[in-house]
């Protein structure tokens, strides 16, 4: 078990983000000890790592909130859950695509001043 301070530490989230995940329902509630601090277990671990990962994938709240709630639901909805991440995996795979070609243009823009600099032989070539 883990408190919230370690958590937030491990996965370098603010602990008030952790706290707002949860209370929005992004994350599964986490159990409290008898003094009613949380104690992180690995299958809550597991949901945080899970929505850290989306999250930095551009992933909204309210996707892991809908997640959730199906997921809560249990088997009925594992359709409804693959669905969900295949269009999230086409809202990354268009992102990616997006990101190669700006990677890819920048590139060619810093190979030509590389080029231009190399080959340059005025005043700042001394």
């Amino acid at each position: 078990m883990m408190k919230i301070k370690e958590v937030s530490e491990k996965f370098d989230i603010p602990a008030d983000t952790l706290r707002y995940w949860e209370r929005e329902g992004a994350i599964p509630p986490v159990t409290r000890n008898a003094a009613g601090y949380r104690d992180y277990d690995e299958e809550d671990l597991d949901w945080i790592s899970f929505a850290k990962c989306m999250r930095e994938a551009g992933v909204s709240i309210e996707y892991l909130i809908e997640y959730l709630t199906l997921f809560k639901q249990g088997d009925v909805t594992l359709q409804a859950r693959k669905d969900l991440l295949h269009e999230q995996l086409a809202t990354i795979a268009q992102r990616l695509d997006e990101i190669q070609h700006t990677y890819d243009l920048i590139k060619e823009k810093a190979d030509h001043y590389e080029a231009y600099v190399e080959g340059y032989h005025g005043k700042l070539a001394n």
